[in-house]
Formats: C-alpha cells, structure tokens, sequence
C-alpha cells in the first residue's frame, strides 16, 4: 500500500475509534438518549454494514462465535452505561488504558523475561491510572470508571478472540450478529423508547461508521503497520477524543487529567517500546 494511502487510513480509523466516545456522549448527554437504546442500535447498524462488505467480498459473514458476542456485548452496554457520567476524553482514557493493560500486562506478570523499560512502564501506567481515580472534585465517577474498565477489559478479551479467525471483518460480522440479541434484551429489559432523531442519528453513525467501517479500515491497513506501530499509533485515540470533546462538547482538561493521560500514555509507550524487534506483521 502506497504510504500516503496508509498514512490517510489509518489517521482516519483513529479518528473513527474516537469517534465513538463523542457520539456515545452526545446521543446520551446532549439528546438524553437511553444507553440500552445506543447500544442496541450501535451493534445493529454495525453489523449491518459488515454483513454488507462481506457480501460484496463474496464471503459469508458466517464466522464468529457466542463468546467473541458476549465479550462484544459486555463492551459495548459497560462502554454506553459509563458514559452517562464520564467525558468524552476521560472515557477515551480509561477505555484505552484498560485495553492496554489487559493485553499487555500478562506477560510482565507472569515472570517472563522483559526489557527493564517494560515494567517501567507498567508501573508508570498504573501510577497514572491511580492518579486518575483517586477521590477528589475532579476525579470521575466511581460507577462510571469501574464500567469503563469493564468495557476495556472485555474489549481486550474479545480482540484476543476475534484474532483466531482467519478472516477478521467475517468474524467481526458474526460477532455483531450474534451480539444484536443480548442488546435487544438488555433494551427490552432496561430501555425507554423516548429519544430524538439526532440521538438516533449519533447511534447509527457510532455503529454503521465508526464501528462498522472503522474496524473493517482498521483491518485493511494492520498487515502493512506491524504490531508495534499498530499499538503506538493507537496513543493517538484518546487525544483526539478529548480534542473532539473539547470542541464539540464544552469539555475542559484537569490537571489531573493531564498528569494521569501522560502517565497512562507515556507508560504504555515505554512498554511497546521494549517489545523486543521481531519483525512481524499483524494480521
């Protein structure tokens, strides 16, 4: 893929993954939106659209299984729920840095041999972590925060899951599937009808675009990114989150959030950084 290409895909992933924290918060804080009701029509309309590009790739979105959907719905209810209190860059934040940590953190604490710049790193992460949620006026809601890290644990898992199929958009399809019926449970348990057609409008859009379009990109430009490329240039996510929530939504920056995002970012920089050099291509 020509670099120009590559570089304009994959800065336009990134800004679909952010995407989703801003229109996740102006559906429910701005239109007051239910979250049961944005995340049934986000898995939906996502998996619509992959459905769709499996279909006009002439494959059947067929693979996938029960617990890459529960995983998938797991994610996207605590992703929803959370953000009833949270910003859209602190949300951003905590959802990386539980992502991070879930994928990264095993190894390390397992015992495995690992550049001295790894467990720096670690430890520099969970410091901002703490820093972040330490009690105090600008610290996040507790409830929010915790289903946060649960969205980013689960997220976690379910990545590690979808990469065991062979064709990762056909897995995401049936992921998506099979995760639209948990969701209409939760909605019909817990949801409320009452919206407004830009709510509705900001859920399509998480799901059809920044889920559905910005996984099946994400999943076009990994081979030619490398492992280590592809983890440091999602840095990137929970900045342009915070800046799309500064202009968008009125959001301001603490210093406590400053502190903790460069710890958060810094540390998991250190870590990806230590990897020793395989030369592998993610796939």
């Amino acid at each position: 893929m020509p670099l120009p290409r590559l570089l304009s895909l994959t800065l336009l992933t990134l800004m679909a993954f952010a995407a989703n924290s801003v229109l996740c918060r102006l559906a429910l804080f701005e239109e007051r939106m239910d979250p049961a009701l944005f995340t049934l029509l986000r898995l939906t309309s996502g998996a619509l659209v992959l459905v769709l590009l499996c279909g006009a790739r002439q494959k059947s979105p067929c693979q996938g299984d029960w617990g890459g959907a529960l995983a998938l719905i797991t994610y996207g209810a605590a992703f929803s729920f959370s953000y009833l209190t949270l910003t859209a860059g602190t949300g951003a934040l905590l959802l990386f840095a539980a992502v991070q940590l879930s994928m990264l953190a095993p190894p390390l604490l397992r015992g495995e041999a690992q550049p001295r710049r790894q467990w720096l790193g670690l430890l520099l992460a969970i410091a901002g972590l703490v820093v972040l949620l330490l009690p105090g006026l600008s610290a996040p809601d507790p409830l929010g925060a915790a289903l946060m890290i649960v969205a980013g644990i689960a997220w976690a898992g379910y990545t590690l899951r979808a990469s065991r199929f062979a064709d990762p958009v056909a897995a995401n399809a049936g992921h998506f599937l099979r995760a639209s019926l948990p969701a209409a449970l939760l909605y019909l348990l817990f949801g409320q009808l009452q919206t407004s057609p830009a709510a509705i409008g900001y859920a399509l859009a998480s799901g059809a675009l920044a889920s559905g379009l910005g996984y099946a990109l994400w999943y076009l430009v990994l081979p030619h990114l490398g492992r280590t490329l592809a983890a440091s240039v999602q840095l990137l996510v929970p900045l342009l989150a915070a800046l799309a929530g500064l202009i968008w939504l009125d959001e301001s920056w603490s210093l406590r959030l400053v502190l903790s995002t460069l710890g958060i970012l810094g540390g998991i920089a250190l870590v990806i950084a230590g990897r020793p050099p395989s030369g592998e291509k993610s796939s």
